[in-house]
């Protein structure tokens, strides 16, 4: 090839790349890392959700229930400031499920657990001390079912049983509760916790049980000075219970009439807790005669008389009868019931005697009265109404009183909502006035794009719709061009040696062709068919031309 038409194309200037061998190896590297990127978009949208598995958990039982969720190949997360673990929400039930066969979360107590511990040869005095344990820990994990308490330590001081009578103690128990933030415990639920203590230790009495707060305070003893004082939590909460009742009875009735907010209301309810026993017996005035009930009836009647010839013993009594006489004045007859005399001349002597008795039935009622505990003596509602709203002529709304009517009306209902008695003493108060209303303030309607629930859904749609526009992108600017071009490379028939040399001769052909007139052919030439150009320069390079 002659030296003024020759075109001279150094060894290092052609680059692997620009080689078709070359070019399909990076098209296929550009195509592996697109779907790479693609794979990774992917995962990173579906990443699960994560949700608390447990929390507020001692470091002993965060460390097993790690060590446990490591086993079952479950991925798991802290919460910040590790006080939760935090695991996938489609598998939050699975993982407890699993955790709760192991005994995980134990808690800080120990309950019966220790006894099924037991070593061979364990001492009587180790059994016992794990007997004790064992009870502490259970007797905590039951008051920590109550709302209020969120921990909860039991301390037993149950001294060894001994067979004189005069040296046997009583145990003793101390509870020390830790109630959650703003939380309190009632009278009736101290009592309640006492109870459980006493009645879950033999031979433990209630005055031996101590409970204390986290701050310090004394539980157990209000309780004890209350039952001193005779003030019952459940008489006191009963008295509360009524009042409030009343008071929901009357506002229910009223409200429909004057609105809502626009009526208050307050009972005073004086209940008799006392327990008294009373036996009556009353005796009824006497009926006539004729109405009475005979209940026993006796008559005795006597009749006395003597046929003996009267008279003093004498000598008259020896002298022969004188002839009879008919007497001018004869004697009377004796009465019944007197005793006869008998004549001078001897006559027949009577005596005669009648004794009737009879018992009439007395009315009699005895009655046994005995007064339950908790009876209303007497009950004092009070009853605010606010003026009722109207329209004037000028479309104002204006606060007016109610009418004389209308307060006798609601005063009526209100007596009936109570149960009014007068014999009781009940009173009512039914006051009509304005109501004092503090300025509300304001607060502006959230817009739409603030609200939490908008924020959220938001926040996972664009999650998504971001991924999708990342994964649209990556395929048709980058993956799409690369496997079209890929393509086109493998379909395209390579090139023959004899081609390749024509291809040349054409290109440069001493004496036929100028200088000139062979370089714009090889601009044209590589202009319309780079690859054949590419194919003759790579056979100059092989033949070292």
């Amino acid at each position: 090839m002659a030296a003024g038409s020759e075109i001279v194309v150094p060894g290092n200037v052609m680059d692997f790349t620009r080689t078709a061998g070359g070019q399909k190896i990076m098209l296929a590297v550009g195509v592996a890392i697109a779907v790479a990127v693609m794979g990774a978009v992917w995962m990173w949208g579906q990443q699960p959700d994560y949700r608390v598995l447990f929390s507020n958990f001692s470091d002993r039982d965060g460390g097993a229930i790690v060590a446990e969720l490591e086993k079952m190949n479950i991925p798991y997360k802290y919460a910040e400031g590790g006080g939760a673990v935090l695991v996938p929400a489609d598998r939050v039930h699975d993982a407890r499920l699993k955790l709760a066969s192991q005994g995980l979360p134990k808690g800080g107590n120990v309950g019966f657990e220790l006894m099924e511990n037991q070593k061979l040869g364990s001492s009587q005095f180790v059994e016992r001390v794990n007997f004790q344990r064992a009870m502490e820990g259970e007797l905590a994990r039951s008051i920590e079912s109550v709302s209020a308490v969120q921990a909860a330590r039991v301390h037993l001081a149950m001294p060894k049983d001994s067979v004189f009578v005069s040296e046997q103690k009583a145990p003793t128990a101390s509870v020390l509760l830790n109630l959650h933030p703003g939380r309190v415990l009632d009278l009736q639920q101290i009592s309640a916790i006492v109870h459980l203590v006493a009645s879950s230790v033999p031979d433990l009495p209630i005055k031996n049980v101590t409970v204390v707060d986290q701050n310090g305070n004394l539980l157990s003893e209000t309780g004890k000075m209350a039952s001193a004082n005779g003030m019952d939590p459940s008489q006191i909460k009963y008295v509360q219970e009524l009042q409030q009742n009343v008071v929901k009875r009357i506002e229910s009735i009223i409200t429909p009439i004057v609105g809502p907010d626009n009526v208050r209301a307050e009972a005073t309810a004086d209940v008799d807790f006392s327990r008294s026993q009373q036996a009556v017996e009353t005796y009824k005035p006497n009926q006539t005669p004729d109405a009475m009930t005979i209940r026993s009836q006796q008559t005795s009647e006597s009749l006395n008389g003597s046929a003996n010839p009267g008279g003093v013993p004498g000598a008259l009594t020896n002298q022969p009868p004188a002839p009879a006489t008919a007497p001018i004045n004869a004697a009377p007859v004796n009465a019944p019931g007197q005793n006869a005399v008998a004549p001078a001349n001897g006559t027949l002597a009577t005596n005669t005697r009648k004794d009737e008795t009879i018992n009439y039935e007395v009315d009699k009622t005895i009655q046994y009265v005995q007064q339950g505990v908790g009876g209303l003596k007497r009950l004092s509602v009070a009853v605010v109404v606010n003026y009722k709203q109207t329209i004037d002529k000028d479309g104002k709304a204006v606060m007016t009183p109610l009418t004389e009517a209308e307060t006798v009306q609601i005063t009526n209902l209100v007596k009936e909502a109570m149960g009014f008695n007068a014999e009781r003493g009940d009173s009512i108060n039914v006051v009509n006035t304005p109501f004092a209303r503090a300025e509300q303030e304001v607060i502006p309607e959230l817009p739409l794009w603030k609200q939490p629930g908008v924020i959220q859904m938001a926040t996972t749609a664009g999650k998504y719709l971001l991924m999708a526009l990342a994964l649209l992108i990556l395929y048709l600017r980058v993956l799409k061009p690369m496997l079209r071009k890929l393509s086109e490379a493998m379909a395209r028939p390579p090139a023959s040696h004899a081609q390749l040399q024509a291809d040349a001769g054409m290109m440069a052909l001493p004496g036929q062709r100028n200088y000139q007139e062979n370089l714009s052919r090889a601009q044209k030439m590589a202009n319309e068919d780079p690859r054949v150009v590419a194919n003759i320069v790579k056979t100059w390079v092989g033949n070292n031309e």
